[in-house]
């Protein structure tokens, strides 16, 4: 929890530096059209990069196998479009990281081994059968 917070804490912190010192350098008009620029162009490509992840898995559908990657990619894509919407020069860097398909694969690749390992721990389980037990048999 306390990371959460932390986060929320320290994403606007940060933005704001990046305001102040990119429009110090810049000019104030040219940092607003600079965010105004990145998350147009960013949208723009989560568009473009989205219609391409869906026809993968569609393809993939067709052969009928499961577009895991596909999917984490979709949603991964999703968010990345919401990071270039929200203004600032730090969820824009982010969010562009996401969209690029070589940057999102070695995130998937990453996060894929995690819980790789984790399933792997997880499989000592105790095979069994039941059975429902009827409460309405004949009770004296």
């Amino acid at each position: 929890m306390n990371a959460i917070l932390l986060t929320i804490i320290l994403i606007p912190l940060v933005e704001i530096y990046l305001f102040i010192e990119i429009g110090g350098k810049i000019g104030a008009l040219y940092t607003v059209s600079l965010i105004f620029l990145t998350a147009f162009v960013g949208v723009y490509y989560a568009k473009y990069e989205g219609f391409n992840t869906l026809r993968s898995g569609m393809g993939q559908m067709m052969r009928n196998e499961l577009p895991v990657y596909e999917i984490v990619s979709g949603a991964a894509l999703a968010f990345a479009a919401l990071l270039l919407i929200i203004p600032g020069f730090a969820t824009d860097l982010l969010g562009f990281l996401m969209i690029f398909p070589p940057t999102r694969k070695l995130m998937f690749n990453k996060f894929s081994k995690k819980y790789s390992k984790e399933k792997k721990l997880n499989e000592d389980f105790i095979e069994g059968e039941s059975e429902d037990i009827d409460d309405k048999k004949d009770v004296r």
